[in-house]
């Protein structure tokens, strides 16, 4: 059977960066209710819901979206720091249970210092900040294999724990990771059981992909690896370029109103870094679209691949072919977008994953 899993999208409200106001985080319980039925009919595998320091809390959002379905997996973003590791670790295995197995967590160490601040979290460097997260897992790992009769006790830099266990056990929890910097695919070979990229052209991921793997080599592990993309789809190439050119002047024109740059950007964090440097000119590849990301500063998930959904899936493959098993896939129109993914770009892509790998199609029905 097919091995490459989706990954879509619950921003708890239908807004994007297309939409006036820019980036509104306000919860729109319809939405986020609407959101996970539909990645869920249309065969996601997972859905990340964010993190922000202003933002819905996401492992609520979370636990409410698992009691509408049941299929759908779940990735929640995390932020060390906040949250004692051992509660943290309670708490998502709770969730883990209650969903019947479908949590996993994506673990955002955090770059912006504005954005830390606001949560309380000021005086870190970068490097303590990745330090911090690797003595974090430590603990959150213990505390789900620890047991009544042998406890574990710890002692670091950041945290002092002793005598602890967690009654509590997650089926199978998987922890993703993204981050560009030494330190941060330094602890990705230690953790992450599937690391998180931005969506850059085939070689910067290849290369990318050999750092972590090498980082993880010296533990003795093998992550799989997610690539985010925000996908432009439609009938015919020429239509979906000019669906992408309408969105860059949106996101543009939504920006300039609201008087946010659309150059000069410094981003905080080495990702959005290495995201805005790959922004010259509007494609790269065949089909890596760029602009959004230009004019936002790279901040977050902004390229894409655009084309008819016969030509993203061929170049999603191409991403396939040298790692990426895990595509976050979201679009401008949130809602709308995942339904459209669900029905002509997901299906396609698994057929085509599953014919290199020699399964028929009543196989792959089945």
């Amino acid at each position: 059977m097919s091995n490459v899993k989706f990954i879509g999208y619950i921003g708890f409200n239908n807004g994007s960066e297309t939409q006036a106001g820019v980036r509104s985080r306000a919860l729109d319980k319809t939405y986020v209710e609407a959101a996970a039925r539909a990645q869920e009919e249309g065969g996601f595998d997972r859905v990340l819901i964010p993190f922000g320091s202003n933002s819905p809390e996401s492992q609520i959002v979370a636990a409410h979206a698992a009691a509408l379905t049941t299929r759908l997996g779940f990735l929640i973003a995390h932020r060390p720091g906040f949250t004692q590791p051992t509660l943290a670790a309670r708490q998502l295995a709770t969730l883990d249970q209650l969903s019947g197995g479908r949590i996993a967590v994506h673990i955002i160490t955090g770059g912006a210092d504005e954005e830390m601040a606001r949560d309380g979290d000021t005086g870190t460097t970068k490097a303590e900040r990745y330090a911090r997260t690797d003595e974090y897992l430590d603990v959150l790992k213990q505390e789900w294999a620890a047991s009544a009769a042998q406890p574990f006790d710890h002692k670091g830099k950041f945290y002092d724990v002793r005598g602890a266990f967690s009654a509590i056990k997650p089926d199978n929890l998987p922890i993703f990771f993204g981050g560009s910097s030494p330190e941060a695919v330094e602890v990705a070979g230690r953790h992450a059981d599937v690391y998180a990229l931005w969506g850059e052209t085939l070689e910067q991921v290849r290369d990318t992909l050999r750092q972590v793997s090498r980082s993880a080599a010296r533990y003795g592990r093998t992550p799989g690896y997610s690539l985010s993309l925000r996908p432009v789809i439609a009938d015919t190439e020429e239509a979906a370029w000019k669906k992408a050119d309408e969105i860059e002047e949106q996101v543009r024109e939504n920006r300039v109103a609201a008087g946010l740059p659309i150059t000069g950007h410094r981003p905080p964090n080495a990702g959005s870094l290495r995201l805005l440097e790959t922004a010259t000119g509007n494609r790269r590849d065949s089909r890596l679209w760029t602009g959004v990301a230009a004019l936002t500063g790279a901040a977050g998930n902004s390229t894409g691949l655009v084309g008819t959904p016969e030509q993203v899936a061929d170049a999603m493959l191409d991403y396939y072919d040298i790692g990426i098993d895990h595509f976050l896939i979201r679009g401008f129109d949130p809602l709308g977008d995942s339904i459209l993914y669900g029905r002509e770009l997901i299906p396609l892509v698994r057929r085509k994953v599953a014919e290199r790998a020699g399964v028929s199609q009543e196989a792959l029905a089945s």
